[in-house]
């Protein structure tokens, strides 16, 4: 039997839904989400092998107008490299709200030569269903999309539907990944982001920005795992509201980042967190890269 293999770029501005549909496409977490934008940084890819088709899903930070940090450097950047050399585009766009983002999204991606699939997320949360179609044929004429597809990642309404079209794109060839696995990310890279989910989800508008997670120990015992995680920040500000009155914030981030991590793991999780103030580190290309953000070249 031939297999078919292939790469798609998910593609957006901020907070439009993009690690939510990875997510749901693969029928687990794998993508950090919260409310607030900015929350993916890195390039993450997502495999999911059904039978003969193996798609690889490139997740990607929201592409965003503002780049005064070295952090929103990188982040830019490794969303325009993601969508070259794919098989297949997928731009997700936030219901009926077009806006300078998404042209300056829609302007990297039209320099590549991947086909792009529009997708039309949140529909859930449109209350005017008669107002859906008119605006589908107004964002048709922004660009050659090859297909337009209205979903809710959210509720997976329409998604496998998305996923039958994106499977239509991907060529013959042989797995580049065995059929069990889900990610080229580490168990380390994946604990540091849901350590870094729960900070943004509790912090609300109080979260600083300037803040990254760093994995200093990740050691198999047996049936348990040790994980120490050092939460950095730039300012001193920073680190209280993080840890919290009476180390009450911490202690509720560490709850619930290690349930998420022995899902994960599907293991037991014993999970330690400090949190440091490091001056800066958001704007200093060294730090970054010492921290995992690399090709900031």
């Amino acid at each position: 039997m031939s297999q078919k293999t292939g790469f798609v770029a998910i593609v957006g501005r901020p907070n439009v839904g993009k690690s939510t549909l990875l997510n749901r496409i693969l029928g687990q977490k794998l993508s950090i989400t919260s409310r607030k934008p900015q929350t993916t940084r890195h390039q993450i890819l997502g495999i999911k092998t059904e039978e003969d088709i193996q798609v690889i899903y490139v997740d990607t930070p929201g592409m965003h107008l503002h780049q005064e940090k070295a952090i929103n450097r990188y982040m830019n950047k490794a969303a325009t490299t993601a969508v070259k050399d794919v098989d297949l585009v997928v731009m997700v766009v936030d219901r009926m709200r077009w806006t300078e983002e998404d042209d300056m999204v829609l302007r990297a991606i039209s320099q590549q030569r991947a086909p792009v699939v529009l997708v039309v997320n949140k529909v859930d949360f449109i209350k005017e269903k008669d107002e859906l179609l008119p605006y589908l044929q107004e964002v048709a004429g922004r660009f050659n999309f090859e297909q337009i597809v209205p979903i809710s990642a959210k509720t997976g309404n329409n998604v496998e539907r998305l996923e039958r079209l994106i499977e239509s794109y991907i060529p013959e060839s042989q797995h580049f990944y065995p059929e069990d696995q889900i990610t080229d990310r580490s168990s380390r890279f994946l604990a540091a982001e849901l350590v870094r989910e729960k900070i943004m989800r509790q912090l609300g508008d109080e979260l600083p920005y300037a803040m990254t997670v760093e994995i200093e120990e990740f050691v198999h015992n047996g049936g348990l795992i040790d994980i120490s995680a050092l939460i950095l920040v730039e300012r001193p500000s920073q680190k209280a509201i993080v840890i919290g009155d009476g180390g009450h914030r911490i202690k509720q981030i560490g709850q619930e980042a290690r349930k998420d991590m022995e899902v994960m793991f599907d293991c037991k999780v014993m999970l330690k967190l400090w949190v440091k103030v490091k001056a800066n580190w958001s704007d200093d290309e060294r730090a970054l890269r010492s921290l995992g953000y690399h090709d900031l070249d």
